[in-house]
């Protein structure tokens, strides 16, 4: 009988022996009452007069699924996002909220398309990092009661309808043609400075124009398929007046020109 006994005892003792894991915690409760938080390790949990129950404490990353929203500026768009966030206290996590990872979906669809409807298309578009930021503050904020630490939030796609996808694309490429007009004149302002200040040196050094004048003839008469006709101007000539072998100069400008 003793024997029966003991082997009874020894079954509860066996049976009542539960383990927590390094990153798990348990929750137990004594007739239905909350006791303690057990931590990593071996704990006996007796049957009838005690229940536990396992919180697993690692950072997770829920994917909240797409949500339809509207911005300040009356544009419809769809979004969703991933939050992570992690238990930092197990026992509000079980005594605060009945289901912690459906209440924390529904709270972050809903601050996402409140923060959406907050901003205009173009903040959405481009400060989606401090829009990200907003939420996750709000989240954070509102799940403290749950034993729950928000560590970010993260947008991952913005769908536009498709009308507003090509006036972006329209907008867009006004802006580059904008851009390469601004360009192109800048560099058509330099370019004009550049000669006037050429023809200003050019100006006031006797000789100098004549002298681009025949180098240009001389490289535009290379090729003999070219015909050119031109005007010589009388300062051309009077440039040469007084010099030696001034017959032969004419003679040679008169040679290029019929070339």
């Amino acid at each position: 009988m003793i024997y029966i006994i003991l082997s009874i005892i020894l079954v509860v003792v066996i049976c009542s022996l539960k383990q927590i894991n390094e990153y798990q915690r348990g929750i137990l409760f004594t007739f239905g009452k909350f006791s303690k938080i057990l931590n990593p390790g071996w704990h006996i949990v007796l049957p009838i007069v005690n229940f536990y129950k396992k919180i697993d404490i690692r950072t997770k990353a829920v994917d909240v699924p797409e949500q339809d929203a509207i911005t300040r500026d009356n544009v419809s768009v769809r979004i969703n996002a991933v939050i992570y966030y992690k238990i930092f206290d197990a026992s509000k996590a079980i005594l605060a909220v009945e289901n912690l990872y459906y209440a924390v979906s529904q709270l972050t669809q809903t601050t996402m398309r409140n923060a959406v409807g907050s901003v205009s298309l173009d903040e959405l578009l481009t400060e989606r990092e401090k829009i990200s930021s907003t939420i996750q503050e709000i989240i954070d904020k509102a799940t403290d009661d749950w034993g729950v630490s928000v560590s970010n939030v993260e947008l991952k796609d913005i769908a536009l309808p498709e009308e507003m996808k090509r006036v972006i694309a329209k907008a867009a490429e006004a802006e580059r043609e904008k851009t390469a007009v601004i360009t192109k004149s800048t560099g058509e302002v330099e370019a004009a400075k550049n000669l006037a200040e050429a023809a200003t040196i050019m100006a006031s050094t006797p000789g100098a124009l004549h002298l681009r004048t025949l180098s240009t003839l001389n490289d535009v008469s290379s090729d003999q398929s070219n015909t050119i006709i031109f005007a010589i101007p009388l300062e051309v000539l009077r440039a040469f007046e007084g010099s030696e072998g001034k017959s032969n100069i004419v003679d040679n400008i008169k040679k290029i020109a019929k070339k």
